[in-house]
């Protein structure tokens, strides 16, 4: 297999060319230059996501995010979308499990007005009482239309069955009822105790110098202090599950069910990620969506769509695999995938399958970094799961060095056929 050419190796990001350097406050920024971009992209998160939410009022965090520019101490809603539109520029706030996140674009010499708007939002937002009843009803709306939609409905109830009691089984959007138990001051609230600098971490990437980006950065955010212990995150050890589990969610008038099939999956900075990550692409993700797809939709005709994928955070991760499916043919798909299941955990991938993945994931690595965007990811990732600056110059040789035989070994230590999550979402006679 072709390793990729030197000069491609390294212009990925690595520890030369990405600058890191931890203000004393305790946000760390990373910036990286691209001399050919007149723009400039920022991203980030701080550590203030929806495990925090108490379980009366799930979706705090999530609804926090979403208020910060609804208006700050020194811009009303109005204004703050006027100088972003002034600019052609965009900022968003978003929230997860485990963070408040937040991305923004510019034109390189609008980067001050960016930062300037990110840290009025993050740091003097005033919730103004009128914006916060309009965001409620728009979350609200959200969450009807999830009410009605086969693949949301059957992902909510795969994350609860395997992640029960845990962050992760929990939607950080909420529910109607928790959304509406939301008061303006809870929001105020949890904004005290959640958002602060530290363990804050800012990317910069695009047309402009690192230094003068890190030094911009702290003359704008470095004088933001927070309480000085910060709430920790608690996150319990996931429970595999004990034998077969098969839950079906009726949802009348669909002609369509989304089936789901899914087990606990590994961290992202776990040794067993990268073998698996090439497993899953053989099983369910590359050509036609690998051996799932050929089996189930192409051969059989069972499924409008069948793939799997991997899914790894900083907790645990989930395996899963995804189908829509009329519901007639229910229970014959599900049959099949769980029979290429027991296959995959029974007999390595091919030599060829295994290469063709390889040559997939170290072939579209440099493409997945021809943005701004995609090094912003790039540098958050390796920050956020530590893997370490060098991590995209070693990345081709790991993947290269995975063997058949690992995969194997990986596969069988997550993926118990007789252990699985079956959830399906549709009318009542797709359950039969």
């Amino acid at each position: 297999m072709n390793a990729l050419k030197p000069a491609v190796w390294n212009s990925l990001p690595g520890p030369d060319d990405v600058t890191r350097v931890e203000l004393d406050n305790g946000i760390t920024v990373l910036c990286r230059a691209n001399d050919n971009s007149a723009s400039v992209v920022v991203s980030g998160y701080l550590v203030s996501g929806s495990v925090f939410d108490p379980p009366e009022q799930l979706g705090l965090a999530h609804f926090t995010a979403y208020s910060l520019m609804r208006g700050t101490a020194g811009r009303t809603f109005q204004e703050i979308y006027e100088a972003l539109e002034s600019a052609g520029a965009s900022l968003g706030f978003g929230a997860s499990v485990h963070n408040t996140n937040f991305g923004g674009r510019a034109l390189a010499e609008d980067l001050p007005l960016l930062l300037q708007l990110l840290s009025e939002s993050l740091r003097r937002p005033v919730f103004p009482a009128e914006q916060v009843e309009r965001l409620r009803a728009q979350l609200l709306a959200s969450l009807a239309v999830r009410e009605q939609d086969t693949a949301d409905m059957a992902s909510l109830a795969l994350d609860r069955i395997l992640f029960a009691d845990h962050p992760y089984g929990r939607p950080e959007d909420g529910f109607s009822n928790t959304i509406q138990a939301i008061r303006r001051e809870d929001l105020v609230a949890f904004h005290q105790a959640h958002y602060h600098p530290a363990r804050m971490v800012l990317v910069v990437v695009g047309g402009v110098d690192p230094r003068d980006a890190v030094g911009l950065v702290d003359r704008i955010l470095g004088d933001w202090s927070g309480p000085a212990e910060p709430a920790e995150a608690l996150f319990p050890s996931v429970r595999p599950l004990a034998g077969m589990v098969r839950e079906h969610i009726a949802i009348p008038g669909k002609s369509q069910s989304d089936l789901l099939i899914g087990t606990l999956g590994p961290r992202r900075n776990s040794p067993e990620y990268l073998p698996l990550s090439l497993g899953n692409n053989v099983l369910g993700q590359f050509g036609m969506m690998g051996r799932i797809g050929d089996v189930v939709r192409e051969q059989a005709g069972l499924a409008y769509h069948a793939s799997t994928s991997l899914n790894a955070w900083i907790s645990s991760g989930s395996w899963e695999v995804a189908a829509g499916v009329n519901p007639a043919n229910l229970q014959s798909a599900i049959d099949l995938i769980l029979s290429e299941l027991r296959r995959f955990v029974t007999e390595p991938v091919s030599a060829e399958e295994l290469q063709d993945s390889q040559a997939n994931f170290v072939g579209r690595l440099p493409l997945s970094m021809e943005s701004n965007n995609g090094v912003a990811g790039a540098l958050l990732n390796m920050e956020r799961f530590q893997l370490g600056l060098d991590y995209y110059r070693r990345y081709p040789a790991m993947v290269q060095a995975v063997t058949p035989e690992q995969v194997l070994e990986c596969a069988r230590q997550y993926l118990h056929p007789e252990r699985l999550a079956v959830v399906s979402a549709g009318s009542d006679a797709a359950g039969a």
